[in-house]
């Protein structure tokens, strides 16, 4: 059995994280690290593990764990690994974004590799640490992937994504509170969003001539899910463009085209992402939508660590959405 450690256990993704590795039948978790709830029992913060789990939140590190997972805020991954030392031997999922981009992902001797296993699966079966990507980022770039590998991103590509309240963290701010957010909708940080710079980065690999990518988020009034559209000018036909992404995605465990047009509770409490076509004069609709927290987040991270450790990608994830 591998040995996990989780540091930052006491947030959605850290949540998210125990709950699917309670169950995985390849691992135990040695060690949940929380510096504000050192002592207590995990079922305080999280609930739903009673009877599930009798680990209690710790301010002691094991280094020497064989997997650790990084749950930590934008920028405190880096901060982490300034202060603490692992094992050689140890290998890093970090969920946060201080390793995504190239000119950030070697740290302190550690060499991060993009872990958006439609993109790079080979290599994360390879690596020794592992980036995981964004929620918007991964659930954008699913739409775009396919067109970008074939070469026709040929003109500006606008994208409009909602995201639910628990991409924000668990502390509430002023824009994430029930009171603001339910009956409610707004726009955030537009065209300048941090994922951006993943999603142009693997567009890039693909294709690295394209059309100008304008992304718009949205705060939904719900708690989980992206639902994103994304168009551009595309000459093909719809049958063309359905055997492009059908051929691309043709060995994704996990990302899936559908006939028919998607919606978020197909996907919620999974970690699939469901992608739709539809062509309208010359240009072409992408619909793609995941759950935040899973394919998002905590999902395609263990998704990560089964290709590292060559368990089947989807051990431990066997997930079914509840749409009614």
């Amino acid at each position: 059995m591998l040995k996990i450690g989780i540091i930052g256990g006491s947030g959605y993704t850290g949540g998210e994280l125990i709950r699917l590795l309670v169950n995985h039948p390849k691992v135990e978790i040695d060690f949940v690290y929380s510096t504000t709830k050192a002592g207590k029992p995990v079922t305080e913060t999280h609930l739903d593990l009673i009877d599930q789990s009798e680990i209690k939140f710790t301010d002691i590190i094991n280094p020497k764990v064989d997997i650790l997972f990084l749950c930590l805020g934008h920028g405190n991954s880096t901060k982490f690994l300034a202060k603490n030392t692992v094992s050689e031997d140890t290998r890093i999922i970090d969920l946060s974004n201080d390793f995504r981009l190239k000119e950030n992902a070697t740290y302190k001797g550690l060499d991060f590799i993009y872990g958006l296993p439609e993109l790079n699966k080979e290599a994360i079966k390879q690596a020794k640490n592992i980036a995981n990507p964004g929620c918007f980022a991964t659930c954008i770039q699913l739409a775009l992937l396919p067109l970008a590998a074939s070469g026709e991103l040929k003109d500006d590509i606008h994208i409009n994504a909602t995201t639910g309240s628990t991409g924000a963290g668990v502390i509430p701010s002023a824009t994430t509170h029930f009171s603001w957010r339910s009956n409610n909708l707004s726009w955030y940080k537009p065209f300048t969003h941090q994922h951006l710079g993943e999603i142009e980065q693997s567009v890039d690999l693909l294709q690295p001539k394209k059309g100008t990518i304008h992304f718009l988020p949205n705060r939904g009034n719900f708690a989980r899910g992206i639902f994103a559209t994304a168009y551009t000018k595309y000459d093909g036909s719809i049958t063309d463009a359905q055997t492009l992404f059908q051929d691309f995605y043709r060995d994704a465990v996990f990302t899936k085209m559908a006939s028919q047009e998607v919606s978020l509770k197909q996907v919620v409490n999974t970690n699939y992402c469901h992608l739709h076509l539809l062509k309208h004069k010359n240009l072409l609709l992408m619909t793609s939508v995941i759950d935040n927290l899973l394919k998002g987040a905590s999902g395609q991270a263990i998704q990560n660590m089964n290709l590292m450790f060559g368990f089947p990608e989807n051990m431990g994830l066997q997930l079914k959405a509840m749409i009614y």
